[in-house]
């Protein structure tokens, strides 16, 4: 019986774990399985963690990818059932996210790049604080940050490792970005703030040989950085689908009164 609906060409990729190999084996036996280069939706089968790695992998086939909960935590991913995987689709809501783009260049002048959906973090590397310079659009906002480090987050990545840095959640479609510290000694008080989504966010290393920083962008590091940029990517679009009751505006908004 032929395929109905809008996906009519499925691809399915698994976290390495028994549970999301097992779901595909049994997905692909139902539904058919194809390249992912010849498919209309990737449907990924894993958690949160895997979710991301299968936006950055596939990323140039600007192919939509539908996530399914073989993980633990599944923020971005859809309860999952072997049943009516062609009817879900065929109702299914597109969100839209654009990534951050991180610009390192190392303490000998390297300059690496690399893209982040969650957030772009800078982490000190040794025993002693990180000292950072913060400018937003080129304008000097800190003078010193004494710190664990800091981080810049998406809406998306707001729920992840900003909120365990005691950020905030930013709801989807807000057009901001957090800027979190991590552990803040120096100014003590301070707890970030809210920029919009436009802005580029530039830190400089202060005494980089003595308190050396990396600076993460999702799962890419970057060792010894001497200055970090951090801006939008607007023209990147990255095609997430869920099911109309997961609602992952509704699920971020409930983030925010859970104890």
């Amino acid at each position: 019986m032929p395929k109905s609906g809008p996906f009519q060409r499925f691809a399915f990729v698994a976290a390495d774990s028994e549970v999301a190999r097992s779901a595909r084996l049994r997905l692909a036996n139902r539904y058919g399985d194809g390249k992912v280069e010849d498919a209309q939706v990737i449907v990924a089968l894993g958690g949160d963690g895997f979710m991301l790695e299968t936006l950055h992998r596939y990323l140039p086939l600007n192919l939509p990818i539908y996530g399914m909960n073989c993980g633990s935590i599944g923020f971005l991913m859809n309860a999952f059932h072997d049943d009516g995987l062609e009817e879900r689709l065929a109702s299914v809501e597109e969100v839209m996210l654009h990534p951050l783009q991180m610009t390192a260049q190392t303490m000998s002048g390297e300059v690496h790049e690399a893209l982040a959906i969650n957030e772009v973090s800078l982490l000190r590397e040794t025993r002693q604080a990180a000292k950072l310079r913060i400018l937003v659009d080129g304008v000097e906002r800190m003078n010193e940050l004494i710190c664990d480090g800091i981080l810049v987050s998406t809406p998306a990545g707001s729920t992840a490792y900003n909120l365990s840095a005691h950020g905030p959640i930013i709801p989807m479609g807000t057009q901001l970005l957090a800027l979190t510290p991590i552990s803040a000694f120096r100014p003590r008080r301070w707890r970030g703030a809210l920029l919009r989504h436009k802005a580029v966010v530039s830190f400089e290393i202060l005494d980089g040989v003595k308190r050396p920083v990396s600076a993460v962008a999702d799962s890419t590091e970057v060792r010894g950085v001497a200055r970090v940029d951090v801006r939008e990517r607007a023209d990147i679009r990255l095609r997430l689908l869920f099911d109309p009751e997961h609602d992952l505006e509704e699920r971020i908004l409930t983030e925010q009164f859970v104890s």
